[in-house]
Formats: structure tokens, C-alpha cells, sequence
């Protein structure tokens, strides 16, 4: 990859704001090393004003996981992209497989949602995957297709501002396992060649996420179509996000007490 990997974590509805502030207190000097990556964190929105206080002056970006389609109005408890503008957010994660099946999220709402991010000049992570465990010539159609339906509200000379985060759902969750590292470097090249059409050649970055832990991270960042990661439970431990946002790097400094200091 010629640009740094981006490393990023969504907590979904865990770590209160006092939790959230013991986190980044902790993780914040096991990671003041990594000059090779960009990192961001999207805690739950009551704990963005934490992010704000604790992660100013740093390099780790910081956002909300989800967003209000519209920018103002009678939508109550809805929170939308200006808020999250004028609050400091830099990412928006959107469309996650929970928020699509809890929600009843559909591809035009998420369209809209994309929109909306961008319009207030933040940065969408725009989640993608299939529900089911099939082989690649099964889910590359639908999963364009998908994409291609999300966007439908984006101009194609925006798309340096996107992230795609590869999700397949049946890699989500306790007890579940990463995808084998060939069906992800097929997808991700699927959907960057489909991205690349579509953009007249913008470079659009695709994070992978589902179930990354250690053992599994530094192959993933060795695929040639693998920009990042995007990591779920397993970064809710702030050493065991460490020791992720250092895979496949030289020792770091410290790098014997992260992993002494984050063991179970």
C-alpha cells in the first residue's frame, strides 16, 4: 500500500464516558509511535465530547457511528452531521450490518446518510457485506451493487473523501472468525475496480473489518487490496488496540509492556 493503512475502531453501545476516558488516557502513549498509520476511534455519542478533550493535539481522528440523514428538524433523538460537525468529528460510520437489521436501514437511507456526511466535510466509513458465508462469484454482484446504490447520492469528484469497510456479517461477533485472507483480497479488489470506474480513477480507500484480532491483522495489512482495518470487540481492551495498530511494524518502543501489560 502506498498510503498509511488506516486503523480504526467502532466501540458500537459499549464504554460509558468515564470508560472511554480511562481508554484513551491508556492508549494514547502505547501508540504516540505509530507514524505509519492513521488511527480513529468512534465511541458512542455520549462519549464524543471525551474524544474531543483527550484526543486534541494528537494524530488519532475521532467520530460518531451513525447519523440523521437530515440536517435539522423534528427528529427527536436523532443527532446529525452539522451537530457533528460543529462538535469536531472528523468520521461517520454508516451503514453497519446492526443499524441495517435493527433499524430497518435501506441503501437509499443510507445514500442520504452519505450525503449528509459529506456535505458537513467529514469523512463516511461506509460499511459493505454480505449476510451469509458464500463464495466470491456469489457476493461480488450484490455487494456492488450495494455500493453502487449507497453512493447514488455522491458525485464521483468526491470520492477521495470515502472510506469502505469491508463487513461480512457472518465474520461479526462473539465467537466468530475474520474471513480467509483470499476471499477479502477478492472482494476488496472487486469493489476498487468497481470504485475506480466509477471514479475516473480516484483512489478510495477499503478497510476490512470482522472479528481482526492480533494473529490475524498483520496478513491482512499484507494484502495488496487492504488499506486498513477497521476493528470491532477486540479493540475495547486499549492494549489489545495497540498491539493491533502495531501489527506488522518494527518492535516498537514500550512494545514489551503493551503486550505484558494488555495479557489477560
Amino acid at each position: 500500500m502506498a498510503r498509511r493503512p488506516l486503523i480504526g475502531t467502532s466501540w458500537k453501545m459499549n464504554l460509558t464516558a468515564t470508560e472511554a476516558d480511562r481508554w484513551f488516557r491508556t492508549v494514547m502513549p502505547l501508540v504516540a509511535d505509530v507514524d505509519e498509520r492513521v488511527l480513529f476511534v468512534l465511541p458512542p455519542f455520549t462519549a464524543l465530547w471525551v474524544a474531543r478533550e483527550r484526543l486534541a493535539g494528537t494524530a488519532i481522528g475521532w467520530g460518531a457511528q451513525d447519523v440523521s440523514p437530515d440536517d435539522d428538524g423534528a427528529h427527536t433523538g436523532d443527532v446529525s452531521a452539522r451537530m457533528l460537525a460543529d462538535l469536531g468529528c472528523h468520521y461517520v460510520e454508516v451503514g453497519h450490518s446492526e443499524r441495517r437489521r435493527d433499524h430497518g436501514e435501506t441503501a437509499a437511507l443510507l445514500a442520504r446518510k452519505v450525503a449528509a456526511v459529506l456535505r458537513w466535510g467529514m469523512r463516511p466509513v461506509l460499511c459493505i457485506g454480505e449476510r451469509e458465508r458464500a463464495a466470491f462469484d456469489q457476493v461480488r454482484a450484490p455487494l456492488v451493487a450495494d455500493l453502487a446504490a449507497c453512493l447514488e447520492q455522491v458525485a464521483p469528484a468526491e470520492a477521495g473523501r470515502l472510506i469502505v469497510a469491508y463487513e461480512p456479517v457472518w465474520a461479526i461477533g462473539h465467537g466468530a472468525e475474520a474471513a480467509p485472507p483470499d476471499h477479502v483480497e477478492a472482494v476488496h479488489a472487486a469493489l476498487q475496480g468497481w470504485l475506480q470506474d466509477w471514479s475516473h480513477g480516484v483512489a478510495v480507500p477499503i478497510i476490512y473489518g470482522g472479528s481482526v484480532a492480533e494473529g490475524e491483522a498483520g496478513t491482512l495489512l499484507d494484502l495488496a487490496h487492504v488499506d486498513g482495518l477497521f476493528i470491532g470487540r477486540h479493540a475495547l481492551d486499549p492494549y489489545e488496540f495497540a498491539r493491533l495498530a502495531h501489527a506488522g511494524l518494527h518492535e516498537p518502543a514500550g512494545a514489551a509492556s503493551v503486550r505484558q501489560e494488555g495479557a489477560p
